[in-house]
């Protein structure tokens, strides 16, 4: 349970938890609406807003790039959290579930990151789904620049990488690539053997028994 206010007011500063951070990042980029979707529109577009409004140097136009640095730090900092949690809970749990954790923090925590990273890049890179709202508009205008990234941000994490990838016909090799590493990894999660396996996996392993493990 999480309340808007939070969400959309504590951008930063002391009150802006872990907790409070994850929610909103994960409520940009994961989330979907359950039994009111005009409440749940309000509050994404607030938060964006923020992120846009509070952001000067994108509003004007005068940085290198056009990309939304307010947004694109609260990410940054997100992945930063989830790297420092990791090695907090690897040694409050004395490592039980590490080598899960890891798996999930490489594949599917990394993607969560990437596409955040993507969504604020689109506006430099003129990638959405919204043709009609380019070129961006300079000086970046406030509701121009929420519904855009609000289009964006209609996709999940796999449909923004996808999307930015088809974007470039030399990155095919590696769309291919990555696409194919996830399917492995999803595979493997789906795999009840493979998970129990992960999750009783010393983060320590003895060196003798090394090749056994990567073998499995």
């Amino acid at each position: 349970m999480a309340f808007s206010h939070d969400l959309i007011h504590q951008i930063g500063g002391e009150d802006d938890t872990n907790r409070n951070t994850t929610r909103r990042i994960l409520l940009l980029l994961e989330s979907s609406a359950v039994g009111r979707p005009d409440a749940y529109e309000r509050v994404i577009k607030s938060v964006l807003r923020r992120y846009i409004n509070e952001d000067d140097g994108f509003r004007r136009g005068s940085g290198k790039y056009h990309v939304p640095r307010f947004l694109q730090n609260d990410f940054a900092r997100y992945w930063r959290t989830m790297a420092v949690d990791f090695a907090y809970k690897r040694r409050s749990r004395f490592g039980h579930g590490a080598a899960m954790r890891n798996f999930k923090r490489r594949m599917s925590r990394k993607l969560i990151y990437v596409s955040g990273l993507l969504t604020c890049f689109s506006c430099e890179l003129r990638i959405n789904v919204s043709p009609r709202l380019f070129p961006c508009p300079a000086p970046s205008g406030s509701p121009e620049c929420v519904a855009c990234l609000r289009d964006f941000l209609r996709l999940t994490p796999l449909e923004i990488l996808a999307t930015t990838l088809l974007s470039f016909p030399h990155l095919e090799a590696t769309a291919l690539s990555l696409f194919n590493s996830y399917d492995q990894f999803l595979g493997l999660l789906a795999d009840q053997h493979t998970r129990d396996h992960l999750e009783n996996l010393s983060p320590d392993p003895d060196p003798a028994s090394s090749e056994e493990s990567v073998g499995h």
